[in-house]
């Protein structure tokens, strides 16, 4: 190992304007990856230095940034990861999305370990990455088309069917708030609306091809964690019911215990539950099962449907736990073929299946009390249950064809304020960013997750309390970061805001390290001071520790935070939708909504935890604990003195 080499990084980072097609290489040192690691971290130290205060996400101005981990594209399982960042056009404030697949361990490979993207192109184009061949082409002849098929021409054109495509469909090209990005048509940045701030500068896709390899300081170590993966990852029922039944492997649970969010989050059970489960779709449409990078679980599923009601493509995978409940559950669909066919359109068309099927099942909401008719949906009968009126409007929704359909593209909380009627309190989304499918009144350590994440009603921001409300494996795993007794699910105290803290601090630090949850502790086999020996092996850091991780997911976390107080974000702006503070309807299961009062005082409480005051600013002193001297200085107004 050669001294003060950079290793399991490349060293470079790649800015493109596509104003003036200047390209342009950066060639950070030790001490910036070592701050900000990857991902979240890098992302938010640009976001904060180049985007100015209160523009608009969909301005020329904004930036966008495409960031591996530090150990992504390494020959380990789970860590193919990559976030992209950019001020979101859905909450006006940080906006991330992280996917997993192929693309960013591709963009490794090619040489670079982040993309910036900046300025707007005249002309639809492409950016095409061989290596350190970088072209921006032509994109008139893509622009418009559906994601499959831009897919194929990329590649032909590039004469090489392996070529990472990553790109936005028509949705994003039409600026719908909540449109993704797709790469190789399987892996989604599916969250913050960040395809349509790709669509805003007119790029229709980043396609991908890397010769490369990424050097490590200890490979042998690394292979040898390899193994021992390799070697009991079937033997862990966690690992294993991905393997076998996906994602979406754990509804029958959800729905005994009243906790599978159902029209509209009225209720947690669900009548169609059973026929919407992992096991179910494996015993039926399931053709195949596939998976990310160097990763044996393959927990994606590939379906295919072909029958005189429906036909659904497997070139576009198939529907994970999110999809299943947001088109089935919540907009009250029982059938895995038409759910499946949702999925697909939404990849072709490149919309978030989350706000997609919440704002239409705001709508529903909305038909069902008359608040709108088929006269303002443009004749569409958009009742509960309704496959038909779910695959009409997703088309319109992402062509914006019409009057309403451009009005749901906008999210249900913008929905809203034009309906009015009271349809407000039919609205389940923080910072106008709809809630994934698990309900916080079940689950009140995820109540001050979405009530308070930087990027807004995310899901991946903490361990859900029912993992950690009993003891047992999960919770052992979390010892070595202090976190030793278990909290009730439905506990809202000081306690469970440290757990949040905690967590949330870890799971920045595995966005910064390219690492998918469903492998990494708590919530996957390998341990944290495994994680702490993967980390050497690839970096070199002789003294890297557990102290170091977290503190690089706190930095990320507490950037992310001060990126939206100088964006306008307040206090008054954490917390939970209305629905929320009542209880749910269930008939087997009782949950009490949240309390207000107490889900205030508990925030104030993680506030204080993390170093920042009663408004939600991070202290000048915390900012220089995380070494963040240049941001405090920017934060607070008066001088800072060395």
């Amino acid at each position: 190992m050669e001294e003060n080499k950079i290793y399991g990084y490349t060293g470079k980072i790649l800015r493109i304007n596509l104003g003036s097609s200047r390209i342009t290489v950066e060639t950070p040192g030790q001490t910036f990856y070592r701050m900000y690691m990857g991902g979240k971290g890098i992302i938010a130290h640009y976001l904060l230095n180049e985007v100015p205060a209160g523009i608009d996400a969909l301005d020329e101005g904004n930036k966008m940034i495409f960031a591996t981990g530090v150990l992504t594209g390494i020959p380990v399982a789970g860590v193919p990861r990559y976030t992209v960042g950019a001020k979101s056009p859905l909450t006006g404030g940080f906006g991330q999305s992280e996917a997993g697949g192929f693309w960013g361990p591709e963009l490794k490979k090619a040489g670079w370990d982040a993309l910036i993207i900046e300025g707007k192109s005249e002309r639809p184009v492409y950016v095409s990455i061989v290596d350190d061949e970088v072209k921006i082409m032509d994109a008139s002849a893509l622009w418009g088309k559906e994601t499959g098929i831009v897919q194929q021409m990329i590649r032909d054109e590039l004469n090489d069917r392996k070529t990472s495509v990553l790109q936005i469909g028509p949705a994003g090209e039409n600026l719908v708030k909540y449109a993704c990005i797709t790469n190789n048509l399987k892996h989604y940045n599916g969250r913050n609306g960040m395809g349509a701030v790709m669509g805003s500068k007119n790029l229709r896709a980043i396609a991908v091809k890397g010769s490369g390899s990424i050097e490590t300081a200890d490979p042998d170590k690394i292979a040898a964690i390899r193994d021992d993966y390799l070697a009991v990852y079937k033997d862990n029922p966690l690992s294993r019911g991905l393997y076998d039944f996906g994602t979406s492997g754990g509804i029958s649970t959800l729905n005994a215990t009243g906790m599978f969010p159902s029209k509209n989050f009225r209720y947690g059970e669900n009548l169609h539950a059973e026929e919407l489960t992992g096991q179910k779709l494996a015993s039926t449409i399931m053709i195949k099962r596939e998976g990310c990078f160097a990763c044996p679980v393959r927990c994606k599923r590939v379906v295919e449907v072909r029958d005189e009601t429906v036909e659904v493509d497997p070139s576009y995978g198939g529907p994970e736990y999110e999809t299943i409940a947001g088109f089935g559950a919540n907009c009250l669909v029982g059938d895995l073929k038409l759910i499946s066919k949702a999925n697909e359109l939404c990849n072709r068309l490149g919309l978030d299946t989350i706000s997609a099927s919440g704002s239409i099942a705001f709508a529903m909401e909305c038909f069902e009390k008359g608040i709108i008719d088929t006269e303002f949906t443009n004749g569409i009968e958009l009742s509960f249950g309704s496959a038909e009126a779910v695959l009409q409007l997703l088309d319109r929704i992402a062509h914006k064809t019409d009057k309403f359909a451009s009005l749901i593209a906008e999210g249900s909380a913008r929905a809203a304020a034009v309906i009015g009627k009271g349809s407000e309190a039919f609205v389940m989304a923080s910072r106008k960013q709809e809630y994934a499918l698990h309900d916080a009144r079940a689950k009140t350590g995820l109540a001050l997750a979405y009530s308070t994440a930087a990027n807004a009603t995310d899901h991946m921001y903490t361990v859900h309390d029912t993992m950690i409300a009993n003891p047992g494996e999960i919770l052992d795993k979390l010892s070595g970061i202090g976190l030793y007794e278990p909290v009730a699910v439905s506990e809202l105290s000081w306690k469970k805001a440290r757990n949040v803290k905690t967590i949330s601090e870890w799971t920045s630090f595995q966005n910064c390290a390219g690492m998918c949850i469903l492998v990494f502790a708590p919530r996957g086999v390998i341990s944290l001071n495994t994680t702490v020996e993967l980390l050497r092996a690839a970096t070199g850091w002789q003294y890297t520790s557990l102290y170091e991780i977290m503190k690089a997911g706190e930095r990320a976390e507490t950037m992310a935070r001060a990126f939206n107080i100088i964006h306008g974000a307040a206090a008054e702006d954490d917390g939970l939708s209305a629905r929320n503070f009542d209880a749910m309807e269930n008939e087997h299961s009782d949950y009490p909504g949240i309390d207000k009062v107490s889900l205030s005082g508990v925030i104030k409480e993680l506030y204080e935890m993390r170093g920042w005051d009663e408004n939600g600013v991070p202290s000048k002193g915390k900012l220089y604990d995380l070494n963040l001297g240049w941001l405090a200085e920017r934060l607070h107004s008066e001088q800072i003195k060395d």
